[in-house]
């Protein structure tokens, strides 16, 4: 397949080329948005699926039909990847896009609209034992090597899609400038139905009960993990090696104590309260 092999580099981040280009990064940063758009901003494995389809449903008013027939990549297309200039929607109303970006290369052509901006962000333990499976389970990323291996370059900031910390911490710092909602993926596994009802409100969209039950039952992880539209079983193997597991694994909250040794974990604290100590980051996870 087309550029399996290759690694772009761009603004000191490592991408897969066979999402990635030059060109196709340089548009993003360049990209004139419109304020009527909807950015759901996340670092991998953080939870962007799920808001791609909350998204969908607060926007269908409960309708499940665009969900079940319309791949979430054509519903929320990534802005940096190549073919988001075929895929984008030249919608006269609100436009939904997709991004991993860090704030430092998106946000100065964010700033020039009034965008909304969704960030989701998640444990980082549990973001780093789910990348380490997508790793094995993407041909376009690279071997990950061994657990231990894979998490010293996670918490070094070197693996593709660049530091978690950086990125957090990045969209963050930009509050004060761009119109952002800010959830966790804890938040949603506790309270799907409010966390839905508050991003209504940011969204000025009107959510009746029919609405947020249509939400609750096709939101669910197990929905999600059964609906080919969102869990990504239409990929050929050739670029997801679906013998490798599910795209969409567990969907669970504290998965990372069955992978961390008392080494690892202790490492990882270490780092974390090292780069978030003077972070304003509300996180509600655990992470004992």
């Amino acid at each position: 397949m087309d550029r399996m092999e290759v690694t772009e580099t761009f603004a000191g981040i490592s991408l897969p080329g066979h999402l990635h280009t030059k060109e196709s990064l340089h548009f993003a940063t360049t990209f004139p948005f419109r304020d009527s758009d909807v950015l759901i901003v996340t670092y991998p494995k953080s939870g962007t699926t799920w808001m791609q389809e909350i998204l969908t449903l607060l926007y269908s008013a409960g309708d499940v039909r665009p969900a079940k027939t319309i791949p979430n990549w054509v519903r929320a297309p990534w802005l940096e990847q190549i073919y988001f200039k075929d895929t984008l929607q030249d919608t006269a109303g609100h436009r939904l896009i997709t991004t991993h970006l860090p704030a430092r290369v998106l946000a100065p052509a964010l700033q020039q609209s009034k965008a909304k901006v969704i960030y989701v962000a998640r444990n980082p333990k549990d973001v780093a034992v789910s990348f380490y499976h997508f790793h094995r389970l993407a041909k376009f990323l690279p071997d990950p090597g061994s657990f231990d291996a894979f998490l010293l370059q996670f918490l070094e900031g070197t693996v593709q899609y660049g530091s978690w910390f950086e990125h957090v911490k990045g969209w963050l710092g930009q509050r004060q400038a761009l119109d952002i909602f800010y959830v966790t993926y804890e938040e949603l596994h506790q309270d799907l139905r409010g966390a839905a009802e508050h991003l209504g409100t940011f969204l000025g969209l009107p959510l009746g009960p029919e609405t947020l039950d249509s939400l609750e039952r096709h939101c669910s992880f197990a929905a999600m993990r059964d609906n080919a539209m969102a869990n990504y079983s239409l990929i050929p193997c050739e670029i997801m090696d679906h013998s490798q597991g599910r795209f969409m694994r567990k969907g669970v909250v504290g998965d990372w104590r069955q992978h961390f040794s008392p080494r690892q974990n202790a490492l990882f604290d270490r780092v974390y309260q090292r780069e978030m100590r003077d972070a304003a980051l509300r996180a509600p996870w655990s992470m004992a």
